[in-house]
């Protein structure tokens, strides 16, 4: 049962959970003969849908939870809520998140290529834990591709993030043509862009959060993002996505570097490539990022250790393990700006993003 609702769960456990719990979750896990990722596309498609009804997303909005609008590097988010990157990877439910009360959206992360990504099947739902391990690969349409979507759109309503990373096929020592590529296409469309350094499902990418590798990478990045800037568009922040399996001084070092260069924020954290607490679940040996549950610990002592290190100079937007409005007031309590969702959306639904905003100061 570990891909499904388990209907053996005492019925007074399984009288706590919300609708979505109860009614939905079962419905989108059954997609697929339980395919995690046909469920994913399903309700992507159904989003996009919504999006295309004329003022559901503000009334969805206004269901949402009180704004508690917040300016964070240079940026106002109406809600320090976003959903993070991996969702919505190509854009085609972007004006559909408002209405589950998201304040901001990342979308990616992008390639300078397009590309499927690994071989299916690469998303599996560890529900007993809720966790979650992928090894997607940066499947995506291209930097090229979103640039289009985005055009299209027009004016979003609130801040969008976009997540560039390294196409498989583009060598570790091509690595910084390829991010500056995406963020020369994309730069016009997002409010702030996200280094994504950190995935463990690209070969070769987690080597770029070394010292040498990742100054170079920013410094160029922050060189193509002033050149722009004086073609006429406003600046925008640059941040570096981590893994939560830096070592404490790795961590340092690498900070030290985004002070060097002024990178405007971190995002803490990725996936990790450790297994805490599921060693025992038999999809456990699969390969790629766990996230969820698992993570929710992991996530806060980094984010405090960031903060501590800084001294609160560098926003940080804190992301892993939200399935609770008590996982991100702990994050916000460590040191987070903003916070992002991701795994708690699959497990708890949209109730869970109102539930969050509701419990804002």
């Amino acid at each position: 049962m570990s891909e499904l609702y388990d209907p053996a769960l005492p019925a007074r456990q399984r009288g706590r959970r919300s609708a979505y719990e109860r009614v939905v979750r079962p419905v989108l896990y059954r997609l697929g003969r339980g395919d995690a990722e046909v469920a994913h596309e399903q309700t992507l498609a159904g989003l996009r849908l919504l999006g295309r009804i004329p003022g559901a997303a503000r009334a969805g909005a206004r269901l949402s939870g009180t704004p508690a609008p917040r300016t964070v590097f240079g940026v106002r988010f109406p809600s320090p809520v976003g959903l993070a990157a991996g969702m919505d990877k190509n854009g085609i439910a972007l004006r559909a998140w408002p209405a589950i009360g998201f304040g901001f959206v990342e979308v990616g992360t992008v390639t300078a290529h397009p590309q499927p990504g690994n071989e299916k099947p690469r998303l599996f739902r560890l529900v007993d834990h809720e966790a979650v391990i992928n090894r997607m690969g940066f499947n995506n349409l291209g930097s090229e591709a979103l640039a289009a979507r985005l055009a299209a759109y027009g004016d979003l309503g609130y801040p969008l993030g976009i997540s560039i990373g390294k196409s498989k096929i583009t060598p570790l020592e091509e690595a910084v043509e390829d991010y500056v590529t995406s963020l020369r296409r994309l730069y016009r469309y997002g409010d702030y862009f996200a280094v994504n350094v950190s995935s463990p499902n690209t070969p070769g990418l987690r080597a770029l959060q070394d010292a040498g590798h990742l100054r170079e990478l920013l410094t160029a990045l922050r060189t193509e993002a002033a050149s722009l800037s004086v073609t006429g568009l406003a600046p925008k922040p640059i941040l570096v996505k981590i893994a939560p399996d830096l070592t404490t001084s790795a961590i340092d070092e690498l900070l030290q570097v985004c002070t060097d260069v002024g990178v405007a924020g971190i995002i803490a954290t990725n996936t990790t490539i450790g297994r805490p607490g599921v060693e025992s679940h038999p999809l456990a040996g699969e390969t790629g990022g766990l996230s969820g549950r698992p993570l929710t610990e992991t996530s806060a002592k980094i984010v405090a250790h960031i903060h501590a290190q800084t001294g609160g100079a560098l926003p940080i937007i804190g992301v892993g393990g939200i399935l609770e409005p008590a996982d991100a007031t702990r994050l916000f309590d460590a040191g987070a700006s903003l916070v992002q969702v991701y795994s708690g959306l699959i497990y708890r639904g949209p109730g869970l993003i109102r539930k969050i905003n509701r419990s804002l100061p």
